[in-house]
Formats: structure tokens, C-alpha cells, sequence
């Protein structure tokens, strides 16, 4: 773990810090932060800054407290034919794609799913079968709060249901507009809207892209398609769609997104299937499955576009 760890730190650093570090919070502020909104979490955090050791900023950068605005796509929904799943697409710019998926136990709760940000996550499922995935919802707001990654990986660390997942999202502050879909083993399920500037609106909605009920930032919606393409996942879901035929549809037009030197593109397609506890990520022609109780291979190769990027399975 530390080897991984340090082997992403630099780049990741490079983000961070893209604004100068005096534009970030001191490791005081950030501390501060945890305790107050995620206390679960300080020990994890304590224990992944000793791995970076001779950085004064790893603690504020891996606490995730206010960092640089960032954007992406994608699309998901919550299935419950031949389910429940939540079945998603992370759309965004392969070029920055992480590419881990961890299996860990932080707090004694087993989680598994794709990392971003070095401990953050970007969609997973718990031991307890609880399964969430984020999009960004569509608008260009930023104010103080955690970066979204954190928050997903804090509710899968610490809640059972989608009810208590639904508390912890209306309390925790997010520095940027998302939309979080969260499904449980018994297929209740709920898509809450985050912002860093209004509370929290919780929704019943199944399907959800990158804009927040109505359309906000219209020149962005509009360039990457999310009102086409959330008209195709209601589509699909109100033809009784089951999840194979979701799946289906997710790595076809206009769900699957190939503007790849535009930093567009639909880098995995996940199953998350809370019941089971277990996730089939998919890319065309190929599909790689893994478990709360089993991790497949180690690395997979896969073509995003014109280039091969590595995937990678970790456990922490």
C-alpha cells in the first residue's frame, strides 16, 4: 500500500497544489475539518500521512478540504430488474484516471471499489450492501467543503442503508454540485443532489446525469449530452430494462462517450450489485468481476480510445 502511495502522491500533489499551496487549507484547517464532520475517518487519515512522510501538506491534500474545482460526467441508475443494481458510467479524461480498484477495511467495515484521489472513491459497495456512485451535477459553484471522492468513501465507511446514507450526505459540506445515487440490498434507493451553496435535495429519482433536476449551467449540459442521456436511461427503465440490457446500452451512443482527445470519454461501465457484494466493471468486449470476498487479477489492460491504460486491484 505505502509503494502504491507514494507512486500516485507526486501527480496527485501536482493537482493539489496547481493554485499554489497557499490557496489550499493547512493541515490544521483540514484536521479540524475531519474531526468535526468525519471523526470515523481521522485515524485512516493520521495513518496514510505517516506513508508520505518529509510533506508538510500530505495531511491537508489527503483530507481532500477544499480542493481545486474539478469536472466530470457521467451517467447512472438504479435497476431493479433483474437486480437491484447500480449500474454507471464514469465519463472523463483518461488521461488523469487513476485506474485502482481497493478492496480495504479503514474502519473494520469491508469496501470495495474505483479509487480516486488516493484513498477517495469514485462508486463502490460495503459489506453491509449498501452501494453508491457519484456524477457531477452541473453547475459551476464552488465554496468550502470536502471533495466528493472523500464523501463517498465516508458513507460507504460508515452507513448500512440508504436511509443513514442519506443523513450523513445532508450534513457533510461539498466544495462542488454532485449528484449521488445510493442503493441498498433490499433495492430502496435515492439520488440526493449536493451543492456547496443550498442544502442537500433528497430525490427518488432512479437515473441521474450532470444536471440537478433542471438545467443550470446550459452551455455544459448541452456539450456533453446529459439531457440525452438521461432520457435514455428513463427510457430504459420505464421499458422494464434489466440490468444485462442497461449494461448494454451504457457502452453504446449516447450513453458511452468517446470524445477521448477532449478529455471526454466513458472509462468503465460498473454493475454494482449491493446484495451480493460485488462489482462487474465492463468496457466493450470485455467484463472483470470482483467481490467483497474475492479480487479477480491483479491488472487488467483496457482501450480507452487509441490508448491502453492499466487497471489495477488493490488490497488495503
Amino acid at each position: 500500500m505505502r509503494g502504491q502511495l507514494a507512486e500516485v502522491w507526486p501527480a496527485f500533489y501536482r493537482w493539489w497544489s496547481q493554485e499554489g499551496v497557499p490557496a489550499r487549507p493547512t493541515v490544521v484547517e483540514a484536521r479540524a475539518r475531519l474531526e468535526e464532520h468525519m471523526p470515523e475517518l481521522v485515524s485512516t487519515w493520521e495513518g496514510l500521512t505517516e506513508m508520505l512522510p518529509g510533506d508538510p501538506n500530505a495531511g491537508a491534500a489527503l483530507s481532500l478540504w477544499n480542493p481545486p474545482p474539478f469536472l466530470t460526467g457521467c451517467s447512472q441508475a438504479a435497476v431493479l430488474e433483474g437486480g437491484p443494481a447500480l449500474v454507471r458510467n464514469y465519463d472523463w479524461d483518461c488521461r488523469l484516471f487513476d485506474g485502482v480498484v481497493a478492496r480495504t477495511a479503514y474502519t473494520g467495515r469491508r469496501v470495495l471499489g474505483m479509487v480516486d484521489c488516493l484513498w477517495g472513491l469514485l462508486d463502490g459497495v460495503n459489506d453491509a450492501g449498501l452501494a453508491i456512485s457519484l456524477t457531477f451535477g452541473g453547475r459551476r459553484e464552488v465554496g468550502e467543503g470536502f471533495g466528493i471522492p472523500i464523501v463517498v468513501r465516508y458513507v460507504l465507511e460508515v452507513c448500512r442503508t440508504v436511509d443513514e446514507a442519506v443523513q450523513v450526505l445532508a450534513r457533510v459540506p461539498v466544495h462542488m454540485s454532485y449528484n449521488i445515487t445510493a442503493l441498498d440490498r433490499t433495492g430502496r434507493f435515492a439520488t440526493v443532489y449536493v451543492a456547496p451553496d443550498r442544502p442537500a435535495q433528497v430525490t427518488d429519482r432512479a437515473v441521474t446525469t450532470n444536471h440537478q433536476g433542471k438545467v443550470e449551467w446550459a452551455p455544459y449540459v448541452a456539450a456533453i449530452r446529459s439531457v440525452e442521456r438521461e432520457q435514455r436511461l428513463d427510457e430504459l427503465l420505464d421499458d422494464s430494462t434489466d440490468v444485462a440490457g442497461v449494461v448494454a446500452a451504457c457502452l453504446r451512443d449516447p450513453l458511452y462517450a468517446t470524445h477521448w482527445q477532449q478529455g471526454f470519454g466513458t472509462l468503465y461501465t460498473a454493475e454494482y450489485r449491493p446484495a451480493d457484494g460485488l462489482v462487474r466493471y465492463h468496457w466493450p468486449g470485455r467484463a472483470w468481476e470482483h467481490s467483497i470476498d474475492r479480487l479477480d487479477t491483479e491488472s487488467i489492460q483496457v482501450l480507452l480510445g487509441a490508448d491502453r491504460a492499466t487497471v489495477t486491484v488493490v488490497e488495503r
